[in-house]
């Protein structure tokens, strides 16, 4: 079988020097982003403050290609420079009253999500964290019960990092808006391999960042609001740039922006708008759809290596309740994990979840077959 998407490896030159298996946590850097980046670097030389004109529609252009791959309309999408600094942001909209205070999330948010919203216990929140039973997944019927009239924001993530499993989105927002809450989706773990439209989804906010799986490094970060939602809210995070006329200069109040922009808070980190857009824009003409479906059929492949080796698979099995990343333990995984790096073959472990590996549309067969063969080997040798 031909795998047309290999195509696009020449693009990625750490594909030439290592197995790539760890598109989940830092994105292969495209071949490509040296010559944005150099654009960035030659405005600034030549153009000076003059600069500004050519990097402030930027930000809108990075939205807007982060936008078409999700499926959110234009004027609906605004950059910050990462997820923590964008849940603090819609934290800080909100207003805790007796009749509505409940905060909503499970056990498996990337902690820095619960991080935020612990500390909003400070302003009055109730928050309620959704246990999970095996640390896989948490139960969707156990989420929708502790969604009540008393919630007012369900921040969940739609792939969870420490397993790859696939929250029902859809269940959970129809609950959350039955009873007058929000929903905010970090979709870090999905945008770029599994194929979602928020707008679809009907999610009142959605974050996420070009690190992983859009293979932009660190700095972009996303932030979508529904387009009725925009001018519902006013920032307590804020800055010059949400100012409806940042350069004016005006004292004391903020007058916030009509658009998105009122939620974009202080100077944007320009440069890393440019480092990412080379990976957005494959991942965009590629289609996430190609993605998912090799993305699938490669995972299997793990799954079956990882059984007949023995190993704990820590992932769903069934393709439409995981994402891009298996996750499999063993004793002595964490080592097993250090001495691959430090041999390139590139993954990563994390505590509860094991080794996480994640094939991309630029991975090879004969790269996943290698890949467990050398985790076999070193198994062994423990």
């Amino acid at each position: 079988m031909t795998d047309e998407l290999l195509r696009w490896r020449s693009e990625f030159p750490a594909l030439e020097k290592s197995v790539y298996m760890v598109s989940h946590s830092l994105g292969a850097m495209p071949r490509r982003t040296y010559e944005y980046l150099r654009e960035y670097a030659d405005l600034w030389v030549n153009k000076g403050i003059n600069a500004w004109g050519d990097w402030l529609p930027e930000v809108d252009r990075a939205a807007q290609r982060i936008g078409r791959i999700i499926g959110a309309p234009d004027g609906t999408m605004v950059m910050a420079t990462n997820v923590s600094q964008i849940q603090a942001l819609i934290a800080s909209c909100l207003e805790y009253t007796p009749a509505r205070n409940k905060v909503v999330y499970s056990n498996l948010n990337f902690p820095t999500v619960s991080y935020v919203w612990q500390a909003e216990r400070r302003r009055g929140a109730d928050v309620v964290v959704v246990p999970s039973d095996d640390g896989i997944a948490v139960s969707t019927e156990r989420m929708l019960e502790a969604i009540d009239e008393r919630t007012l924001i369900v921040p969940i993530s739609h792939v969870l990092f420490r397993s790859s499993a696939i929250k029902d989105v859809a269940a959970i927002v129809a609950r959350a808006h039955a009873v007058g809450a929000m929903v905010l989706l970090d979709c870090y773990q999905s945008t770029g391999t599994v194929p979602f439209d928020v707008a679809k989804l009907n999610v009142d906010f959605a974050c996420g960042g070009s690190v992983k799986w859009l293979c932009g490094g660190p700095g972009a970060a996303y932030l979508y609001v529904r387009p009725d939602r925009i001018r519902q809210f006013a920032p307590r995070t804020t800055g010059w740039f949400g100012h409806e006329k940042p350069f004016a200069f005006t004292m004391p109040e903020q007058k916030y922006a009509d658009g998105i922009w009122r939620f974009m808070a202080g100077t944007p980190a320009v440069v890393a708008l440019y480092q990412a857009r080379a990976g957005v824009e494959v991942i965009a003409e590629i289609g996430v759809e190609r993605i998912r479906a090799k993305s699938l059929r490669q995972t299997a492949r793990i799954f079956e290596l990882c059984d007949a080796a023995g190993y704990r698979v820590n992932t769903p099995r069934k393709p439409e309740q995981r994402g891009g990343t298996v996750c499999f333990d063993f004793d002595q995984a964490e080592r097993v994990a250090k001495t691959l790096n430090a041999t390139g073959f590139l993954c990563d472990h994390r505590p509860q979840s094991g080794i996480r590996v994640s094939p991309h549309f630029y991975t090879t067969d004969e790269e996943v077959e290698r890949f467990m063969a050398e985790v076999a080997r070193l198994e062994k040798s423990a």
